[in-house]
């Protein structure tokens, strides 16, 4: 036993599995808690978060220095000193030979304990050695991973072998370990803890389409944990029939064998030798029939693993389906095989292939013998099948089209005709699951679907089959089928058949109702339903149908307000360029699409095609529709938003109040759409400066869309969100505060923590907090908004240049001012080129960095911008908006520094308009006052400035040399 017991943290890299279970094991047996890094940190994982949360918790990590270990990408040096360098909380020990190079430089001189080489006893004896050393300190609490009494890593019966101490088992007939392997080490983890979990026979099935790599990992598992049997063998489980003959050749191999039994009678020999036998693991592979499998199963202390199409081992076998790569795991394998490629590009390619592991291999031997990228993705669009007949993939026993065409000719051949025609139907939906419901609904007018139309069973026998070839993914209520398995069916379709097809498209797609697009409890079943909707050849085909246009357009309407403005700029725009040219640009359909292109622009931050798309919309629903009617009223509407992106504040109100009248006349103050141009109205007076008459009027439409709507819908939400703003503005800044935490927690709740409308929330969030002084917490806050905006906006986003701004000023005010410095002047730069040179939000960025400079001692360069941006402000905004007086303070402190005798009347004109238009308990108008208090202090003005802070003048007490009585 170690004189100190302690609690270690197994860091490992997956392919040293065995490794880290062996070290558990003996650690534990050594009266050691253990913790086991349950999963392999793949490259783009906060390792720092991670490792972090395993140290916090353990007394010491146990790291196994290996090349896998330090793989490229799977950290970087500057995680090692953050993490793990600089705390000595690590105890490293080698499970292979390193050269220097293997080891980051930070770790270099490190000394590390060897394991490789030894052999049980003299590698146990150096584990030990190698951890009880000094206790090191603990620290907080948490991390992932279980112990090593948990099931998922509770060792076999027998403890696990020294890795380096054994060869291959000496029963083996595995074929050799493909050098190209990478990623799914989730799935293996997940596989060796199942086949960990008892002590008895246990037998791990493991599913899923052609091509997606089953076998593949069923060899990698094999090899990687060689180690730990005595016996490893190989079978092809396709036909079931054939099992008594395989597993006599594992009979004779393990001399159990009788000359004159027959087949059946070794198999039965085989199966009772493994009853008795330790360490053994029997593959069968591509065995499709679990009812003939099942009685061939050997019992025993071993391991079964079952590879198949058939998803169907329920009862027999521990079922793990297995998935395409993740994204990640993709783009690492392509990297490996097509070095150079960009991670742009591998991406795109990715996406293409599904991340299905034997497209992606197919893709890389293609592209590896010259053909470009570009033109494989081009084929790959137009000439599928083609192309993924291409195969020289050793690993693969045939390329994804025969797998493909082989799964549909036993499916036909079998009898399933009423599963080939669903399969054929899916084909021509979109990638993303097919919601039976919809399928049900449609039923009666679907043309291409044999058998009775009044059968209710008749998905689920036709789905059944559709699982069993692999050909589907099955839910309890939906199905799925992959895109290139989509794609191959389509081409092998002719043109006649897929017109009927298309026309049965059109009636499920006509008969889906998946709610209201404003409401985000019914988002789920529009996400559903869009997202075949924009696959492009569904889109194709829906296009172009008159009873699905009405479907398509309330399609984009949830794709804006859910957040996704560039899909729905995608599927707009090609609408819109479709039906103009089919219907007309004045057509009614084609105007509301055009009205979508504008709002999509307006999202997407490109505020002058906006504006083009929407004053064109507006013009042709006023001479064609006239002035008053309710999608006229709408594209003025959106001519408003679009104008207060452009800062052309006064236009925007002119248009506004004329679209409110109307629509107050026409629908009554209650209205939705009378309540939306009341909010525009509002965020109109807002921007010219007039709080107070736009609190007031967001109040009442406020309480009006509480009524109406709701608490909690996206529109009320908007009208607190817009009122929290005005209140900031009139410095009520705790008030504006706790509206703004509420709001934000409902739209978190409501919409999602990405969603734009929820960021915004937060941005305002952090403005309260900024405004009242707690800057650490604003900008913690700032800096989250920012990282989630520059993901899904990009870095030139309006949105995200505000929030980079926000942060910038929060860092002047932590008196970070190169850095705040630095940030201003590249926000500047960029607002100067999107938006203009005398957008409000361009003279915001010039005010601020002008402030900046001024706190780094700058003061004439500060002097000459804030001269300028007063002098446009003056003439864009007025001379009493709050901005401009503003402006007029801020550089009168600049005047004032450099003595400027102006300074004091600039400073005396911004207090008297500060009075009047914000009002005496303004906290601007108290600043100001202040300043002029300074002001007039240093000129000797005392008497003035007391009057100004409302103290009274101090009475000078008269001097004598008598005696008062």
């Amino acid at each position: 036993m170690a004189d100190i017991k302690q609690r270690f943290f197994i860091s490992y890299a997956g392919p040293d599995r065995v490794w880290a279970e062996w070290v558990g094991w003996r650690l534990k047996r050594a009266g050691h808690e253990i913790e086991l890094d349950r999963w392999d940190w793949p490259t783009g994982d906060d390792f720092i978060q991670r490792m972090n949360l395993a140290l916090s918790r353990a007394d010491a990590t146990v790291a196994l220095f290996s090349r896998n270990y330090f793989a490229d990408g799977r950290w970087t040096q500057e995680e090692w000193a953050s993490s793990v360098a600089k705390r000595g909380r690590l105890v490293p020990v080698a499970i292979e030979p390193l050269a220097d190079d293997d080891i980051p430089a930070l770790l270099a001189g490190r000394l590390y304990q060897d394991l490789h080489g030894l052999d049980e006893t003299a590698a146990t004896a150096a584990l030990l050695e190698a951890v009880n050393g000094p206790k090191p300190p603990a620290g907080p609490v948490t991390f992932p991973g279980g112990t090593l009494a948990d099931s998922d890593t509770e060792p076999a019966p027998q403890p696990p072998r020294l890795p380096s101490s054994v060869g291959l088992p000496e029963v083996w007939n595995v074929r050799r370990r493909n050098p190209d392997f990478s990623g799914r080490e989730a799935d293996l983890v997940r596989l060796r803890t199942g086949l960990l979990s008892g002590h008895h026979a246990v037998i791990q099935a493991l599913h899923g389409m052609g091509g997606i790599g089953k076998t593949q990992i069923a060899s990698e598992y094999a090899h990687r944990f060689a180690s730990q049997y005595d016996l490893v063998w190989w079978v092809d489980a396709e036909q079931a029939d054939q099992l008594p003959v395989r597993y006599t050749e594992l009979a004779d191999r393990l001399g159990i064998t009788k000359s004159d039994a027959g087949p059946e009678a070794n198999a039965r020999a085989l199966l009772q030798h493994l009853r008795t036998r330790h360490r053994w693991l029997l593959i069968l592979d591509n065995a499709e029939q679990p009812d003939q499998i099942e009685p061939w199963l050997p019992e025993g202390p071993g391991h079964v693993l079952i590879t198949s199409r058939n998803p169907d081992w329920h009862g027999i076998a521990q079922q793990n389906h297995l998935d395409v790569f993740t994204r990640s795991d993709s783009l690492a394998y392509l990297q490996t095989r097509l070095p150079g490629i960009a991670t742009e590009q591998a991406d795109l390619l990715a996406k293409d292939l599904g991340d299905l592991p034997l497209a992606l291999a197919q893709a890389a031997g293609v592209l590896r013998s010259g053909l470009t990228l570009e033109r494989y993705r081009q084929l790959l669009a137009t000439n599928t099948a083609r192309l993924l007949q291409e195969s020289d993939v050793r690993d693969y026993p045939a390329p994804l089209v025969a797998t493909v065409d082989i799964a549909v000719t036993r499916l036909r051949d079998n009898g399933h005709v009423d599963a080939a025609a669903l399969l054929l139907l899916g084909a021509f939906l979109g990638p993303d699951p097919i919601p039976t419901a919809w399928l049900e609904a449609a039923r009666p007018g679907l043309r291409t679907t044999p058998g009775d139309a009044n059968d209710v069973m008749w998905l689920r026998k036709s789905l059944q089959p559709l699982g069993r070839y692999g050909l589907a993914r099955t839910e309890f209520d939906a199905f799925q089928i992959h895109r290139l398995t989509q794609a191959i069916l389509r081409t092998r379709t002719s043109s006649e058949q897929a017109a009927v097809i298309h026309d049965d498209i059109t009636t499920v797609l006509t008969a889906v109702d998946p709610g209201d697009p404003e409401s985000p409890a019914d988002w789920p079943s529009w996400a559903s339903l869009t997202a075949h909707l924009t696959t492009f050849h569904v889109a194709e085909v829906v296009g172009g149908r008159t009873e699905l246009r009405r479907t398509l357009c309330t399609a984009i309407d949830f794709l804006l307000r859910s957040g996704q403005p560039r899909t729905a700029y995608d599927l707009s725009s090609a609408l819109h360029q479709r039906w103009s040219a089919e219907l007309g640009p004045d057509h009614a359909d084609t105007l509301t699409c055009a009205q979508y292109v504008g709002h999509a622009s307006s999202d997407l931050g490109s505020y002058a095609e906006a504006r083009t798309i929407i004053e064109d919309a507006f013009s042709r629903r006023r001479r064609v529709l006239g002035e008053e009617h309710p999608d006229t009223l709408q594209s003025a509407h959106d001519a408003f938003v679009i104008l207060s992106y452009l800062g052309e504040y006064a236009e925007a109100r002119t248009i506004i109040e004329s679209a409110h009248s109307r629509r107050r006349r026409a629908l009554g103050d209650d209205h939705p759409d009378t309540l939306q141009s009341a909010q525009g109205l509002a965020a109109s007076l807002h921007n010219l400066g007039m709080y107070a008459e736009a609190r007031r009027l967001q109040d009442d439409v406020l309480t009006r869309r509480r009524r109406v709507l709701g608490e909690e819908h996206p529109s009320t939400l908007e009208s607190a969100r817009n009122l929290a703003a005005s209140l900031h503005s009139l410095g009520m800044y705790a008030e504006a505060r706790r509206l703004q935490e509420d709001i934000l927690t409902r739209r978190r709740r409501v919409l999602g923590e990405e969603h734009p409308s929820t960021l915004e929330s937060a941005q305002g969030l952090a403005a309260d907090l900024h405004a009242m002084g707690e800057y650490a917490e604003d900008r913690n806050l700032q800096q989250d908004v920012l990282a989630r905006r520059r993901r899904i906006l990009g870095e030139e986003h309006p949105h995200t240049l505000q929030s980079c701004q926000s942060l910038a000023n929060t860092l002047h005010s932590l008196g970070d001012y190169e850095e705040a410095r630095r940030m201003k002047e590249d926000v500047l730069a960029r607002r100067r080129r999107i938006l203009g040179e005398e957008h409000p939000h361009t003279l915001q960025s010039r005010q601020s960095l002008a402030n900046t400079l001024h706190s780094l001692g700058d003061y004439e360069e500060a002097r000459r911008m804030k001269e300028d941006v007063l002098a446009r402000r003056r003439r864009i905004l007025g001379e009493e908006h709050p901005e401009t007086i503003l402006t007029m303070h801020s550089l009168a402190a600049t005047l004032y520094e450099i003595r400027d005798p102006q300074a004091l009347e600039l400073v005396r004109d911004a207090y008297r308009r500060c009075r009047r238009v914000l009002g005496e308990r303004h906290p601007d108008t108290a600043t100001v006052a202040k300043s002029l208090s300074v002001a007039l202090k240093a000129m000797g003005r005392t008497y003035e400035a007391q009057q100004l802070s409302g103290k009274k003048p101090q009475k000078t007490k008269r001097r004598s040399g008598r005696k008062r009585r």
